[in-house]
């Protein structure tokens, strides 16, 4: 091996022998355990990020572990090609969202290459091919056949600078998850997915998905929302319709006292047009389309209304209520209209404080009686039924099913469960994106495309217009078509589809990613899925991931696969995050910005000093970036990916530290000398089988398979890869301390250089999932042949780690004066001998007449003098 460890060199050599022996590629092998590893695939942005970096290399350092331990390995990698986010950097960059896309997969596959991930990158896949998205086009139209898609109008969130529909999930803080720009309420026809058919089926898996994190499974089943209650139809004054309403307190409907509707509820209009209040109610309708209709930025408005002018009747006691829209009524939960009781529920209270409502008590709270006109606050308890009929004087819970029957016998309600989760609105008024596969006929209405006629090609010439906006819809050669059921001319859906489509299947299309007659081989997603182990961030627990389990279960029930759930176990890794730094002048600076001077640091624009901030997740925003491409160039790949896995646990966020990335390197440079140091005293000699061993390598002996045993159960229980590289490292230090302690390499005795082969190959098998270029060039030069990935993980001997010789204490009259190992077997009398030899605990009797000699089995020798 060279003197030197050049990584440059090294990682080119390895990543062409790697890709010329085929070594990642795979296929079913059912005389074999498979073990189905994936991490999130990326959208192409163009460069990696050090969060992909540490995503990958967790990944694949796994993979690698797996298949040494002999399983069939599938790790494939692709792109989440379609959507807003290369739609809008193609739009930033003033090129094509095609030729965009492609050239950043190019770019993109070359840096993952570069890093040495084990990929099977015959199975690549781009969610933006024809070959990929016909499938999921054919798809939609038997979703659609079976009425699990659908279309109708509804009020949506619109991004005006992105030109599309939003996803309630794709609106944080009344702005959109992309641009950043605000969103509004605006009324569209929209395709959607029937989710909530599966609500109930989602949320009881929730607690079977025993290998994800407890804090993913509560965020999906509080977004699934399941809530037990009652339906109960409110009659709208003078009118032939009624306001249903769903409530879990229907023990609280006699103190209803008025009806709240959400601002895009159809009624609202109805019932103000003609009266005094349409003018005032159009303007709150107006307004409340420009806020955000989220339900956690609900919750943090101070509450308002308008009266309709419309009223409905309380159906259990005839009462007469105003109906208002309000602000905190939402369409996307319930019904969209809250049946308001003021006395018990702090909302509704505040509410009438503020518009002057009456406040009716129900439910007076034990040893105290509630007074409408003195309450400050409304109450929530529980206690004893009064201005409720039939029900008064009984517990207000025992109340609730009777209520709830009384209800039903007189035909105004019903017992009902209730979800938060809403049907998936997947129509996008954006250009790069699935075309929605349907046709719209003048005779014939909306019908699904002829298969035959799949996949809708997607224009890929055609240029966006300004702002933009789609050019589908103004696009005659796409529009143009004819009626698949009566032949006449017709027109084109030109909604694409959420590219959350792409990604809620794409793991099964990896299966047999060629298959080109159909979606995929059966066969194949038989024996591959469900993904053993799934990696990425916490950010996709609902959207991603719960529209996933949804696909899943929608293929299964289409018979396309057996499985229910996608991913077995999942992963969500930490952030990667780094101190951010701004000038006064500049604001945020990039690290090539900022000028070391002594202990300051200067902004290079200006050299003023600069001013450092919080440790905050890397962001383009903030600066606080580091480009891989910079550390692949300084370091190589093996030690940027040491620096991933040993920072911090993969569950943790990493904080960024040039002085770890150093440290990392300077590891592997000493793994390297002293390989090299024993290179030719190793190379005729064959591992160590414990039998004979000098004094001087048996401990050494007992490290290595101790460290296997750490190092097995660190990634085989944890994936604590940071305390695997550790015990790896103890490892090495006893190794060079045998160079130290015993003899140099050229002067070791055979059963030394057995022992230290052993620990040589033992250290490269365990460091080959991490550093795989490093660790195959170390395996050449142990004298071996081949990958060391073909090599079987190696095993610890339990035998080999029960300790031979005991560590035993000495003191004189209780105070410690000396230690020496022994034997484990060796007697007491011999033990005391020992003791007695010992020339440092002679010092320290001085001469004085010794009383007695106290042996401590195992542990210490006390002499008393």
């Amino acid at each position: 091996m060279k003197e030197k460890y050049d990584p440059r060199t090294i990682e080119t050599e390895w990543q062409a022998f790697w890709e010329k022996t085929d070594l990642f590629k795979v296929s079913e092998d059912p005389s074999r355990e498979k073990y189905y590893l994936l991490e999130m695939f990326p959208y192409p942005s163009g460069k990696i990020h050090m969060g992909h970096v540490r995503n990958y290399t967790i990944g694949d350092v796994v993979a690698r572990y797996k298949r040494m331990r002999g399983f069939n390995v599938l790790h494939p990698m692709g792109w989440d090609a379609f959507g807003m986010p290369a739609e809008n950097a193609a739009i930033a960059n003033n090129t094509h969202p095609a030729q965009w896309t492609y050239d950043n997969i190019d770019a993109m596959r070359t840096q993952l290459k570069r890093l040495g991930f084990s990929y099977d990158w015959d199975r690549e896949i781009a969610t933006c091919r024809p070959e990929y998205y016909r499938w999921e086009q054919w798809l939609f139209i038997k979703m659609y056949e079976k009425g699990m898609a659908y279309r109708k109008e509804s009020f949506v969130n619109w991004c005006e600078t992105c030109q599309t529909v939003l996803a309630n999930e794709q609106v944080e803080a009344g702005m959109c998850w992309r641009c950043g720009k605000p969103v509004r309420q605006k009324k569209l026809r929209q395709w959607f997915f029937r989710i909530t058919d599966y609500a109930e089926d989602l949320l009881a898996y929730c607690d079977r998905l025993e290998g994800w994190p407890e804090k993913v499974t509560t965020m999906q089943k509080n977004w699934i929302g399941r809530s037990t209650g009652a339906e109960i139809h409110f009659p709208v004054e003078n009118r032939d319709e009624a306001i249903t309403v769903f409530t879990t307190r229907q023990d609280t409907v006699f103190g209803a006292a008025f009806m709240c509707l959400a601002p895009e509820h159809p009624l609202v209009t109805t019932l103000s047009h003609g009266t005094q209040q349409e003018a005032a109610v159009a303007d709150f309708i107006d307004r409340m389309a420009l806020s955000d209709r989220s339900s956690r930025a609900v919750e943090e408005y101070e509450k308002e209304g308008v009266f309709t002018g419309g009223y409905c009747i309380n159906p259990m006691n005839g009462r007469r209520m105003p109906v208002y829209t309000a602000n905190f009524a939402l369409m996307e939960y319930g019904t969209g209209a809250v049946m308001s009781v003021p006395a018990h529920d702090q909302r509704d209270f505040e509410f009438a404080r503020k518009y002057h409502l009456e406040i009716v008590v129900v439910v007076q709270p034990p040893n105290e009686e509630l007074d409408p006109t003195t309450m400050t606050e409304a109450y929530a308890g529980d206690g004893t039924m009064v201005n409720s009929g039939a029900f008064n004087g009984l517990h207000n819970r025992e109340a609730m099913e009777a209520i709830a029957g009384r209800m039903e016998k007189k035909g105004v309600g019903k017992k009902t469960v209730n979800y938060r989760l809403r049907d998936w609105g997947i129509s996008r008024q954006r250009y790069w994106g699935a075309p929605i596969p349907m046709v719209h006929c003048k005779d014939c209405g909306i019908v699904p495309a002829a298969e035959a006629d799949l996949p809708i090609l997607l224009p890929e010439d055609a240029e966006l217009l300004e702002g933009g906006k789609s050019p589908l819809p103004s696009l005659e050669a796409f529009i143009q078509t004819t009626c698949p059921g009566c032949g006449r001319p017709a027109r084109r859906e030109t909604d694409t589809m959420d590219t959350f489509v792409e990604s809620s299947w794409y793991f099964d299309r990896y299966c047999s990613p060629r298959r080109h007659d159909a979606m995929f081989d059966k066969e194949a997603v038989d024996y591959w899925m469900p993904v053993d182990q799934y990696i990425g961030g916490v950010e996709h627990a609902i959207l991603h991931l719960l529209y996933s389990r949804y696909f899943t279960r929608v293929l299964n029930e289409l018979g396309l696969i057996d499985c229910k759930e996608p991913f077995t176990r999942l992963l969500t890794q930490g952030m990667v995050c780094k101190e951010t730094v701004a000038c006064p002048a500049h604001g945020f600076l990039f690290p090539e910005e900022i000028q070391e001077s002594g202990e300051d640091r200067l902004c290079r624009k200006c050299g003023d000093q600069v001013t450092v901030g919080r440790v905050e997740k890397m962001s383009k925003s903030k600066k606080n970036v580091i480009d891989p491409n910079v550390l692949l160039d300084r370091y190589g790949a093996d030690t940027t990916r040491l620096f991933c896995l040993f920072a911090a646990p993969p569950e943790r966020d990493l904080e960024w530290s040039e002085q770890g990335v150093e440290g990392g390197h300077r590891f592997l440079n000493r793994v390297w000398r002293l390989f090299n140091a024993w290179e030719e005293a190793v190379r005729e000699v064959s591992p160590s089988d414990g039998k004979g061993l000098p004094s001087e390598v048996k401990g050494l002996y007992r490290k290595t398979h101790g460290t296997i045993k750490k190092v097995t159960n660190d990634i085989e229980e944890r994936f604590h890869f940071n305390t695997a590289i550790s015990a790896v490292m103890e490892l090495v230090n006893g190794m060079n301390a045998v160079e130290t302690n015993a003899a140099a390499p050229e002067n070791a005795s055979r059963e030394t250089a057995a022992v230290m082969k052993l620990a040589m190959e033992t250290t490269v098998k365990l460091l080959s999932p991490m550093v795989p270029h490093f660790a195959e060039e170390l395996w050449r030069a142990t004298g071996h042949e081949g990958s060391v990935l073909l090599t079987s993980w190696p095993d610890y001997d339990e035998a080999a780690l029960k300790t031979d010789e005991i560590l035993i204490v000495v003191q004189v009259n209780g105070k410690l004066r000396g230690r020496f190992t022994i034997d484990a077997d060796a007697d007491q009398s011999a033990v005391k001998q020992r003791a007695l030899e010992d020339d440092q605990v002679w010092k320290f009797i001085d001469g004085k007449a010794i009383k007695k000699v106290i042996v401590v089995k195992n542990k210490l020798v006390n002499i008393v003098v």
